[in-house]
């Protein structure tokens, strides 16, 4: 039997080129993730995660009595990111979600560690989707202040400025945040030397009181 008329009508190299072809396209597709906006989950096949108990952080608080007296399992907070491309890579952008847990330890919230971005002059958007916390920014002169965080709230955190998140509310406060891909973070100053304030329940109020 002879070979095909399709057979006839394509010659291996066009075979070749086309199948190249077609996979240059797939591999130009991204299948996108899912954001659900209600509650801040990310889903999809490239979803990074990370949770820090109140046993990764020791040192943050002030009272470390106070935080070895809880249960060494309790979860302080979780993180999904969506990392498209490599980290450091120049011009591109990332996507996560960060689920901070309501609690004290002693007379302050639970926080994020803080860090600097190691580009210092990144910046980055936090988007609130639940709950209620306080956005801690300290700029190069250590000055330090504080924007309430609430549903629906956009903040802008320019370059050159360190951050961190509390949650001063009874559940979780759950924020979307997109940084540029070579931003980098800093935890080790921020371990060093900390912010030049810390948020503090007084009176039953969220209160920025300097560090002596």
């Amino acid at each position: 039997m002879g070979p095909s008329s399709d057979s006839r009508s394509t010659s291996p190299i066009q075979r070749v080129e086309a199948d190249l072809e077609h996979k240059t396209v797939a591999s130009m597709l991204n299948t996108p993730i899912e954001v659900n906006l209600t509650t801040g989950e990310l889903s999809g096949d490239r979803i990074e995660s990370a949770a820090r108990t109140i046993t990764d952080l020791k040192g943050l608080f002030r009272d470390d009595l106070a935080r070895q007296a809880l249960d060494p399992n309790t979860l302080v907070y979780r993180v999904q990111a969506f990392l498209p491309v490599p980290e450091g890579e120049e011009g591109g952008m990332f996507w996560g979600t960060t689920f901070l847990s309501p609690g004290l330890v002693g007379d302050e919230y639970f926080m994020t560690k803080g860090h600097h971005h190691l580009q210092r002059s990144r910046a980055e958007f936090y988007l609130t989707i639940t709950g209620t916390g306080a956005l801690i920014l300290m700029d190069e002169k250590r000055r330090t202040t504080f924007e309430p965080m609430r549903p629906h709230t956009l903040h802008y955190i320019p370059g050159h400025t360190a951050h961190r998140v509390a949650n001063t509310g009874d559940s979780v406060l759950a924020f979307l945040a997109a940084w540029p891909s070579d931003a980098g973070h800093d935890y080790g100053t921020i371990a060093r030397v900390g912010f030049s304030a810390r948020l503090r329940k007084v009176g039953g109020i969220p209160t920025l009181v300097e560090e002596s």
